[in-house]
């Protein structure tokens, strides 16, 4: 077996790859408000591939009650104005499990450039077993300092833009590692070199952040007493 890790550490990175995430990809068109999901969504929502036509109405009907109202929203944001249908939140499965899932999309273009739905994949990262992720990178590696370095701060990237923890942040590059056969420490620091493609974040934000930066040692010392 191949060592997509770049870590060195074939017998590891099989460790890691048995709390990878379970992904579905789904696509959805914005002007007949049309779905097509794989069969592991289907699966994650309960049902067998093909059992039922996805709609936009199962799909809310599915949310877990606190995120009704978001995803109602996102949706409709996504048809308005062309925007990938992307969000963190929880969705009840048809046994009235839990899962708490990322949804990561990007647009879908026509021929003339406009964009005409939307395409992604549903990562569920309810699974918190173990924290194997944490025992490689933290315990059985602590030489490989150089890759651990861009990997927490790939992971610390994911973790501020979609609201996840560290160990859901590890899952999501993990998951993209495996699917297109890519290093580990390759995919995390191509993260970090592309971050400066972004626009910089609104002037509001900044100086928000400038006032927590400069006020955290009180928060600290607080915290500390």
């Amino acid at each position: 077996m191949s060592d997509p890790s770049g870590l060195g550490y074939t017998p590891e990175w099989e460790h890691i790859a048995a709390v990878r995430p379970m992904v579905g990809s789904f696509r959805f068109w914005f002007t007949t408000d049309r779905w097509e999901w794989s069969p592991e969504l289907y699966r994650l929502h309960g049902y067998d591939p093909g059992e039922i036509e996805p709609t936009t109405e199962l799909l809310i009907k599915h949310k877990h009650p606190d995120d009704h109202h978001d995803i109602a929203e996102a949706i409709t944001r996504s048809i308005d104005q062309g925007e990938p249908f992307s969000s963190h939140h929880r969705f009840l499965d048809t046994a009235g499990g839990e899962h708490n899932v990322m949804v990561v999309a990007d647009r879908i273009f026509n021929s003339e450039g406009r964009p005409v739905g939307t395409t992604g994949f549903y990562i569920d990262l309810s699974d918190e077993r173990a924290d194997a992720e944490r025992d490689v990178l933290n315990e059985r590696m602590p030489e490989m300092v150089h890759a651990r370095a861009y990997i927490e701060q790939a992971k610390g990237v994911l973790m501020r833009i979609y609201g996840i923890n560290a160990n859901q942040a590890f899952r999501v590059l993990v998951w993209r590692s495996q699917e297109t056969n890519t290093k580990l420490r390759d995919l995390a620091e191509q993260i970090l070199l592309d971050l400066g493609q972004l626009s910089p974040p609104p002037a509001a934000t900044v100086a928000a952040f400038d006032h927590l930066l400069l006020t955290a040692h009180e928060r600290a010392h607080h915290r500390n007493t």
